[in-house]
C-alpha cells in the first residue's frame, strides 16, 4: 500500500473528538448525593452548577469525563515505518518466486485475504452485498483494485524492484487529477508541477532511446522486457489512483471490510480467468516458492493493517513523508539480495517521483487541515 491510500482512509484526528454531551440534571447516586445538598447549603454550586447559575444547571463548570489516554508519540511514524517494511518484504517475495506467474500470486493473495476477511465479515454484520445504491462503485473498486495488484506484481518479476516501487509511488500524483475530472476537486498549477515532476522521473527511469540512445547499462534483463515492467507499474499507479477516487466517491456509507471483499472476490475471479486464457496455471514445484507465497499473503496484510492503525492515531501528512521507506527499502533489498546496484538515472527519477507525490499529499493534508 502507498501514500495513495493514506489521504482517502485517513480518519479524524484524535484531536478533533469532542467532549460528551453533560447531564442536564446531577445524578447524585448515595454520597454524592449528599456532597452536593451540603454544597447547596453552603451556598457553593454542587457537580454540574457554577456561581453564576447558583443552582441551576450549568455546563460551564461540569467536570469533563475522563479522556482517552494519547498514543505514544510517534507510535504511528513507527506502524507506517513497520508498514513500508512488511510491504516491501512482500514486494522481495514477489521476485523471488520462481515458474509462478504474477497473475497466479495474486490468485493466491486473495485466496489468503477471503479467509481473513469472511469471519470479519460475519462479525460485523455487514453481508456480503453492500448497499444498493453502492454496489456500482463497489463492482469498480473490486475489479480496478484487484488489476492494480496484478500490474505491480507483474512489474516486480519484469523489472528491477527499485524502479517498480518508484514508479508504482506515482498514485499521489495521478489521485489528484482523476479527482479533479470525476469528483470537480480543485486542480492548481502546484498539482501540475508535481504531475510534470513525476513524469520526469519515469523518464529517468525508463530512458527511451529517442532520448537517452541505445545505453541500456543497469537495466534488469532486455529493454522490452524492463518497458513491460515500466508500463506495468504506471498501469498500477493510474489504477489505483481510480481506486482511490472511488473510494472517496463513496466516503464512509460503505464499511472499509466490504470494499476488501470486493477487491478478494473479483481479484480471484479476474485471476482465475485470466491464467485460463493464457494457460499459465501450476502449482509450484518448490517447497521455497510455497511458504514464499503464504508469506506474501501474511506480510501484505500485516501491512494493511499497520498502516491502517497509523492513520488513526497520526497526520496524513508525516505518514506520508515516512511512508516514502519504501524506496528506501526496495533499493536496499535490490542491493542485498539481487547485487543489483541502481544507476544514478534511477536514483535521481526515484527523487523525482517520491518528492511529487509527497508533496502531493502533503499539500491535500494542509489544505484539510484549513
Amino acid at each position: 500500500m502507498g501514500p495513495q491510500e493514506i489521504a482517502a482512509e485517513s480518519p479524524r484526528e484524535p484531536s478533533d473528538q469532542r467532549e460528551p454531551a453533560l447531564p442536564l440534571t446531577d445524578p447524585a447516586p448515595g454520597s454524592a448525593g449528599a456532597e452536593a445538598a451540603g454544597a447547596e447549603a453552603a451556598g457553593a454550586p454542587g457537580r454540574g452548577k457554577c456561581w453564576r447559575c447558583g443552582p441551576s444547571p450549568c455546563g460551564s463548570r461540569a467536570q469533563p469525563e475522563a479522556k482517552k489516554k494519547a498514543p505514544c508519540p510517534g507510535l504511528g511514524l513507527f506502524y507506517t515505518l513497520l508498514s513500508a517494511f512488511l510491504f516491501s518484504m512482500a514486494s522481495l517475495f514477489v521476485k523471488k518466486v520462481q515458474d509462478v506467474h504474477a497473475v497466479e500470486i495474486s490468485a493466491f493473495r486473495c485466496v489468503f485475504q477471503m479467509l481473513v476477511i469472511i469471519p470479519c465479515l460475519i462479525y460485523r454484520k455487514t453481508g456480503f452485498i453492500g448497499p444498493k445504491g453502492q454496489r456500482r462503485f463497489l463492482i469498480l473498486r473490486g475489479v480496478l483494485g484487484s488489476s492494480a495488484m496484478i500490474l505491480i506484481y507483474y512489474a516486480f518479476q519484469t523489472t528491477s524492484l527499485a524502479d517498480a516501487t518508484v514508479i508504482s509511488f506515482s498514485c499521489p500524483v495521478f489521485t489528484s487529477l482523476f479527482a479533479w475530472i470525476f469528483l470537480k476537486e480543485k486542480y492548481s498549477l502546484w498539482d501540475a508541477l508535481f504531475t510534470l515532476f513525476t513524469i520526469t522521473g519515469v523518464i529517468l527511469i525508463v530512458r527511451p532511446p529517442f532520448l537517452f540512445g541505445s545505453n541500456t547499462s543497469g537495466m534488469e534483463g532486455s529493454y522490452s522486457v524492463h518497458l513491460q515492467g515500466t508500463f506495468a507499474a504506471i498501469g498500477h499507479a493510474v489504477f489505483a489512483a481510480l481506486t482511490l477516487v472511488i473510494l472517496r466517491k463513496m466516503g464512509k456509507s460503505v464499511d472499509y471490510f466490504l470494499s476488501i471483499w470486493y477487491y478478494v472476490i473479483l481479484g480471484l475471479t479476474e485471476s482465475v480467468i485470466v491464467l485460463f486464457i493464457l494457460g499459465e496455471w501450476s502449482l509450484p514445484y518448490c517447497g521455497l516458492d510455497r511458504l514464499f507465497l503464504i508469506l506474501i499473503g501474511l506480510l501484505g496484510l500485516g501491512g494493511q493493517i499497520f498502516i491502517t492503525k497509523a492513520v488513526q492515531i497520526e497526520k496524513a501528512g508525516p505518514v506520508a513523508m515516512m511512508k516514502t521507506m519504501d524506496v528506501v527499502f526496495a533499493f536496499v533489498f535490490q542491493i542485498i539480495f539481487f547485487n543489483d546496484i541502481p544507476t544514478w538515472w534511477t536514483v535521481g527519477g526515484a527523487l523525482c517521483v517520491v518528492a511529487s507525490s509527497t508533496g502531493a499529499v502533503i499539500r491535500k493534508w494542509l489544505q484539510s487541515s484549513e
